[in-house]
């Protein structure tokens, strides 16, 4: 899908689209568990897209491990396809980061990154797809 065509969606619609766990993680930002993605010790070359609509956000070459079970990138591919939003919920101050074409919450953000941008982005499996394509 492109997502420039990306239309709204009923929840309906997206529960029709997505597996159960996806739904639940990008559209009522739930967390999956650690370790249970298939993309926490992936190491394929390629870029991560949104399961939602297909918008890539993430370059394989910006992911690391933080030993924390899910996936983790330093940036990604362009400011402008993520939103971060501050999230009060669980009596804690975070940053989630959402795709920008359609909404999906995608994960959080830390400040705690071991690379240059200091940045982690703890992003769910459930909330990508891969395409193994060349960066």
């Amino acid at each position: 899908m492109n997502p420039k065509d990306t239309p709204k969606k009923s929840a309906k619609e997206w529960r029709q689209q997505l597996s159960d766990v996806a739904y639940k993680v990008t559209r009522q930002a739930a967390t999956e568990p650690a370790f249970s993605g298939a993309y926490w010790d992936h190491w394929q070359t390629g870029v991560y897209q949104c399961v939602c609509c297909g918008t890539p956000l993430f370059a394989s070459a910006a992911k690391f491990d933080a030993a924390c079970g899910w996936p983790s990138f330093d940036r990604p591919v362009a400011s402008e396809k993520i939103e971060e939003k501050v999230d009060h919920s669980y009596q804690m101050t975070r940053v989630e980061v959402r795709c920008q074409q359609c909404a999906a919450h995608l994960g959080h953000v830390f400040t705690d990154g071991p690379t240059q941008t200091g940045l982690r982005y703890c992003i769910n499996s459930a909330a990508l797809e891969f395409d193994p394509k060349p960066e």
